[in-house]
């Protein structure tokens, strides 16, 4: 899973997609993984991805010397990627900060409205009670837009491992 970039999602243009796929490579790398570690996912899918990311160089790793940031950032990409491959749908917008998602997601019918939301958390570091919590806090957190009427999809990516939990919410 490394295709963020050029016609991936109408809002992650190139420039999006390197920056996010370079997080996630900081914090892959951070915790000791090789390129084509594998991913497990699971949730509302079970499955696995073999994960790549570009060179990370030592000017890289001073830009993302907050690995909070890198983290946000590097889910957020991971969750790009599995909401395109896992759940049919392309990021094709932003959502506003108060809520309570991140991402507008739509079909491939070329049709641009919105089919969907998505709220995306990345742990650096954690465990399995870890990665429950959060989704437990984001599943409920997303209940504040559901006269959106559109279901809700939670990713809490953890790069230790790494793995990925996807969950679906009706709203």
């Amino acid at each position: 899973m490394n295709t963020l970039g050029a016609d991936f999602a109408p809002a992650i243009t190139p420039a999006i997609g390197n920056f996010m796929a370079e997080a996630g490579g900081i914090c892959l790398e951070h915790n000791g993984h090789p390129r084509g570690k594998q991913m497990s996912v699971r949730g509302y899918v079970n499955t696995g991805h073999a994960l790549d990311w570009p060179f990370i160089s030592a000017g890289a790793w001073a830009g993302w010397r907050n690995l909070r940031v890198a983290t946000e950032w590097g889910a957020a990409g991971i969750a790009a990627l599995l909401a395109r491959h896992e759940i049919a749908y392309s990021v094709v917008e932003q959502s506003w900060t108060g809520t309570g998602f991140d991402y507008w997601l739509a079909d491939e019918s070329g049709l641009q409205s919105e089919k969907a939301r998505m709220e995306v958390s990345g742990i650096l570091a954690g465990g399995n009670s870890a990665i429950n919590d959060r989704v437990r806090e984001k599943m409920r957190q997303t209940c504040q837009s559901d006269a959106t009427g559109l279901p809700a999809y939670v990713v809490v990516v953890e790069f230790s491992e790494p793995t990925a939990r996807v969950e679906e919410r009706a709203p």
